[in-house]
């Protein structure tokens, strides 16, 4: 926590009434660092229920500028963002504090990687899931638990969300529930599947209240849960996840954190092509679905080793069977990775 911050209390008078957290919850909120990382549809949401609740200092970490069909579900963005091309963490700062002006925004323009992430997250309270993809998440989860960091797991895929909150030697953590990086092509993604704006909405309530239990010290009121819901079909699910907390895992144990060995990640940009490779050693990917997936965008190339399709003008993506993944019209490794986490869900 930060040192002594005072905070208005007829500004956050109803809050403070909630006898759940009253003026010393407030009190408390008022000093928290929050790191989100990840500022898109979810972590926009998040960024703004938490600041509108009193946090006295948000981490905002994002690679990303504003595009056209980000609009539908991304709150903190408007046309014009787009059209300036300013990056989506420096937008938030200045929005963020336009909604509270004592509110501390620090943003980094920056892909989290096992490289950054204990410079960019050292400092904080509490971390908030806002990403796309499994890869960052478990980088986070490893980093969560080894720093013995609380974080809130969130995703939405269609109109299904799901929430859950890692409290280190707790609760179950994210290598618990999945112990293993997803087989890329083997989950849909926003891109692929779609995303209802209003399910981004649940799920970032709830990683809300979630992030404030947490500070307030409500660690009774949070429990080794998994929340799922689909809000088209109208249900909710609360899975039970202690056995898996009780068994542990090599992350939970302090045993293993391999999402943080920088040698992991092999990217590589390849010689006299405009290209970015990554490889996945031990990953084989499941072609046909992959390329089920990637027919929204267009015609797909698809044969026993690869599949194949132009993603956005000028942008190809490659998958091939021995986990190779080829990004073309680009040297940027940070933009090419955001286009394989939204088309793959690596």
């Amino acid at each position: 926590m930060q040192t002594e911050k005072h905070f208005d209390e007829s500004r956050f008078v109803r809050q403070i009434r909630y006898q759940q957290l009253g003026a010393e919850g407030q009190q408390k909120l008022s000093q928290a660092h929050v790191g989100i990382v990840g500022c898109g549809a979810l972590g926009s949401a998040t960024a703004v229920s938490l600041t509108r609740a009193g946090i006295g200092t948000l981490t905002i970490i994002d690679r990303d500028i504003p595009e056209w069909s980000n609009l539908p579900r991304q709150l903190l963005y408007t046309e014009k963002d787009v059209r300036d091309g300013l990056p989506k963490a420096i937008i938030a700062e200045q929005r963020l504090r336009e909604i509270d002006s004592n509110v501390h925004v620090i943003p980094h323009v920056a892909d989290l990687t096992a490289h950054n992430i204990s410079d960019l997250l050292a400092s904080v309270d509490i971390i908030v899931d806002g990403t796309d993809n499994f890869e960052t998440r478990f980088l986070m989860n490893d980093f969560a638990c080894r720093e013995n960091i609380p974080w809130i797991y969130g995703g939405v895929i269609g109109a299904e969300g799901r929430v859950m909150t890692v409290i280190p030697g707790k609760t179950a953590c994210l290598r618990c529930l999945i112990p293993d990086l997803p087989t890329p092509g083997s989950l849909p993604t926003c891109d692929t599947a779609g995303v209802l704006g209003a399910a981004v909405m649940v799920v970032a309530g709830i990683q809300t209240a979630e992030t404030i239990k947490v500070i307030v010290n409500r660690e009774q009121d949070t429990e080794s849960k998994l929340f799922v819901f689909d809000l088209w079909d109208s249900t909710w699910k609360t899975i039970d996840l202690r056995s898996l907390s009780e068994a542990g895992c090599l992350s939970c144990q302090g045993d293993d954190y391999e999402w943080l060995d920088t040698s992991r990640y092999q990217t590589a940009i390849l010689c006299g092509q405009d290209a970015v490779q990554f490889h996945h050693p031990g990953k084989t990917p499941d072609l046909c679905n992959i390329a089920k997936n990637l027919s929204c965008f267009g015609n797909v190339t698809e044969n026993k080793w690869l599949v194949r399709t132009e993603v956005e003008p000028g942008i190809v993506v490659s998958v091939f069977a021995d986990g190779r993944l080829i990004v073309t019209g680009t040297r940027d490794p940070s933009q090419a990775r955001a286009i394989v986490s939204k088309c793959v869900g690596m």
